[in-house]
């Protein structure tokens, strides 16, 4: 299954935020990630609406990792973006194979254990919240080759 950009972004934007002791703004985040503001924007709008972050209006505003956010699966947060569709949308194709195919309940099973794995996952098992981490969570981005 492949996830796709929002999910990605998203989950690349918990684990940046989550070791930092201070809100970081959307343009930090877009810089950091090498990612189109109006993208991260939208994403940091969702995750907050999942739970995962906290966000502050005003001058002295920014994101960051909500409390008890590290307790959210990443699952939870890949259902958030990607929905609960099937992997291949049978009903959509007009399929005729539709009514005998064994082909779309191999596909539920493969796609139930993927999230099942990705539940067990914690969002605070993916950040390393040692001293270094932080240093390196917090430095700019490497300038990229012209």
């Amino acid at each position: 299954m492949k996830l796709n950009r929002s999910t990605d972004m998203a989950l690349r934007i918990a684990m940046l935020t989550a070791p930092a002791s201070t809100r970081t703004t959307v343009d930090e985040l877009a810089d950091r990630l090498d990612l189109p503001r109006s993208h991260v924007a939208k994403v940091v709008q969702r995750l907050q609406r999942a739970g995962v972050l906290v966000t502050v209006r005003g001058r002295s505003g920014g994101v960051a990792f909500a409390e008890g956010a590290e307790r959210i699966t990443v699952g939870r947060v890949v259902r958030a973006f990607e929905g609960e569709g099937e992997v291949v949308s049978c009903e959509e194709s007009g399929c005729a194979l539709r009514a005998s195919c064994r082909l779309r309940v191999q596909l539920r099973r493969a796609q139930a254990a993927f999230l099942a794995v990705l539940d067990e996952v914690p969002l605070g098992d993916l950040v390393d919240a040692s001293p270094t981490a932080l240093l390196l969570s917090l430095a700019p981005p490497a300038p990229t080759a012209t």
